[in-house]
């Protein structure tokens, strides 16, 4: 299970993907990664458990969920590749991958 520092949910057409990121440190750098898409959603009372298409699964903690610099670039550029790209809350989304 990955567990980002930052996340958000990003549309391109309809298809849901979680762009994540992490904050480095002196040594290491801030990183990000983007999921192969969301297949499956649940919830605790701190976190969002996201499967990934790929299986993979991502603990998204609520109260997180924002875009910082660790990967705004990142949405930059699938935003200038595609432009209905856009940022959506979970909450409008996760009813669609119970």
């Amino acid at each position: 299970m990955v567990t980002p520092d930052n996340w958000v949910v990003v549309q391109i057409k309809d298809f849901h993907k979680v762009l994540c990121g992490w904050s480095g440190g002196y040594l290491d750098g801030d990183s990000w990664k983007i999921n192969s898409g969301i297949d499956e959603i649940t919830e605790d009372d701190s976190a969002y458990y996201v499967k990934g298409l790929s299986g993979s699964t991502y603990k998204c903690v609520k109260g997180h969920e924002e875009l910082r610099a660790n990967c705004s670039h990142i949405y930059d550029t699938i935003q200038g590749a595609d432009d209905t790209a856009k940022i959506v809350s979970i909450e409008e989304v996760k009813h669609k991958y119970i």
